[in-house]
């Protein structure tokens, strides 16, 4: 039997199915990670330090196969406000997934379209239109929904998680942002900034929590926690490739849509293992911020 023809429809079927599949490992990887950080902060090891070590390992890793990369930070400013987004989003989001309501914690993140309605006109000069404010609109009425919980007499940010999630959302709207204007730069260059990012703000962070006092410092390398940590920081590295690839070769559309099984991949993982519940005002208020999502992809 013949082998199909470069460009056939065979061809372009597995390879967008291979680009699809390697999306939803990146949202799997995201989406489960909440589990191992419990896992290390219960060994001792505090989620700032976690970040900061996975991520210098991965970092390490990377500079590797791509020595040259830093080369781009000299004459590309952007890359520095890169690596910031970076670290907060990784510091905002894997803290508070270890220490809150997951399902609570992702949805406040994937507030993040609603945020890139608002920082894309100063930084990108997009001016916002009509339906992009009534995206807006809905996800915040979401949001609102979302944080009226039982008792609380205004839908306010309720503890540090929460707090958390919104700054990782926000960071993370800013870190694609970024991305968008740093389009040009080597894309090396761009993944080693992500990386340092998370690597040096959350060792800047969990530095200063440490000499404060509210964060626990950094334990002695133990076979309880060492082994653990090390398969995250490839699972996070594998899940990047993962992500490069699969945004390569699909429609920015499809690949926002995949990416939101994070939230099923999180909500069913924490569900089960006892970590989040489902409140019928999350659920309505997740819908809602859901639908500004797809919304949001829908136009992109």
């Amino acid at each position: 039997m013949a082998k199909p023809a470069a460009g056939a429809p065979g061809v372009l079927a597995s390879g967008t199915m291979l680009a699809s599949l390697a999306l939803m490992l990146n949202a799997l990887v995201w989406g489960i990670s909440w589990w191992p950080f419990r896992q290390l902060e219960t060994a001792g090891l505090h989620p700032l330090w976690a970040t900061a070590l996975i991520y210098g390992c991965a970092l390490l890793c990377l500079l590797c196969m791509h020595p040259r990369a830093l080369m781009a930070f000299g004459h590309t400013p952007g890359l520095w406000l890169l690596a910031l987004a970076a670290g907060l989003t990784n510091i905002g989001f894997n803290w508070a997934v270890t220490i809150g309501d997951v399902v609570r914690v992702v949805l406040l993140f994937y507030l993040m379209p609603a945020w890139v309605v608002l920082l894309a006109w100063p930084l990108l000069g997009e001016k916002p239109r009509p339906a992009a404010l009534m995206r807006l609109a809905l996800a915040l009425a979401g949001v609102l929904m979302v944080l009226k919980t039982p008792g609380a007499a205004w839908p306010m940010p309720q503890s540090l998680p929460d707090y958390l999630a919104l700054l990782g959302g926000l960071s993370f709207a800013l870190t694609n942002i970024m991305l968008r204007k740093l389009a040009d730069a080597p894309s090396a260059s761009r993944m080693v900034g992500m990386f340092a990012g998370g690597a040096l703000f959350a060792t800047a962070v969990a530095s200063w929590g440490t000499a404060a006092g509210w964060v626990p410092p950094l334990p002695a390398p133990s076979s309880h926690w060492l082994p653990l940590a090390g398969l995250l920081a490839l699972a996070f590295l594998v899940g990047n490739l993962a992500l490069q690839y699969g945004a390569a070769r699909l429609r920015a559309t499809t690949t926002s849509i995949i990416m939101l099984s994070e939230v099923v991949f999180a909500s069913a993982s924490s569900v089960w293992l006892g970590a989040a519940t489902l409140q019928a005002h999350v659920l309505w208020g997740g819908g809602l911020i859901l639908a500004a999502a797809i919304w949001a992809a829908a136009n992109d």
